[in-house]
């Protein structure tokens, strides 16, 4: 799966940002509010863990070294209950002790600081996957018809639907951005970043999709774009 998608599919996340500094933790919040559905934050281990059990995060990323309990204790705390939920671990540390115990707490990714946004990206990438519950990840378009942006499938009646790989595209792009109109200029980036987009081409791609979706799924709207129309 592409990086691209991956963006798309994490606005449907929610994390937990665990740091005793202040700034570093700033800077990361406010990136990841550009990526999730809802970033949580804590400054220490205790602090987290209340957090944790209010909200249920589907992912957590902490530090390890902090004030009143450290990244690797809250962690143990929470795997003692919860193998779902993905704990990333961001430090300055190296020491094997530390890479033993993520290993054994069975933690996703341990990431040396500085925590750059690449760094961020790529470990929830990588987490990604690791997600038990793919319905996180489904917008409904009717009753009996979602969407599946993890598995990139289109369902009637638990029934795939056969896309065509621009069919899938633009309904990925759509349903990742559910909540407003999806610019023209959007949609060629993602569809024909090197042929161009011709008005033939767009309308003959939502024509023939009109076909396998429910009636009025797809607003096309005047001089702007595409909107999805979900349940």
């Amino acid at each position: 799966m592409s990086q691209i998608i991956n963006k798309e599919i994490l606005k449907n996340l929610t994390i937990l940002y665990v740091e005793d500094e202040e700034d570093v933790r700033r800077n990361a919040v406010e990136f990841l509010k550009r990526l999730c559905k809802e970033v949580y934050e804590a400054s220490n281990g205790k602090e987290a863990i209340t957090i944790w059990q209010d909200e249920k995060p589907d992912i957590i990323i902490t530090d390890i070294s902090m004030p009143k309990l450290n990244g690797i204790d809250m962690a143990r705390y929470i795997r003692a209950e919860d193998h779902e939920t993905q704990i990333i671990v961001a430090t300055a540390h190296t020491e094997t002790d530390y890479l033993m115990q993520a290993v054994e707490l069975q933690l996703v990714k341990y990431l040396l600081k500085p925590i750059t946004k690449e760094k961020l990206l790529g470990a929830l990438n990588q987490t990604l996957s690791l997600i038990e519950d793919k319905s996180k990840f489904t917008v409904s378009l009717s009753k009996t018809m979602t969407y599946n942006a993890f598995t990139q499938s289109l369902l009637n009646n638990e029934e795939e639907v056969k896309l065509t790989k621009n069919e899938n595209l633009f309904v990925n792009l759509l349903s990742s951005n559910h909540t407003r109109v999806v610019k023209y200029e959007e949609i060629e980036s993602a569809i024909w970043p090197y042929d161009g987009m011709s008005q033939d081409a767009i309308r003959s791609l939502v024509r023939g999709l009109r076909k396998k979706l429910p009636d009025e799924a797809i607003d096309n709207i005047s001089g702007s774009g595409y909107k999805i129309n979900i349940l």
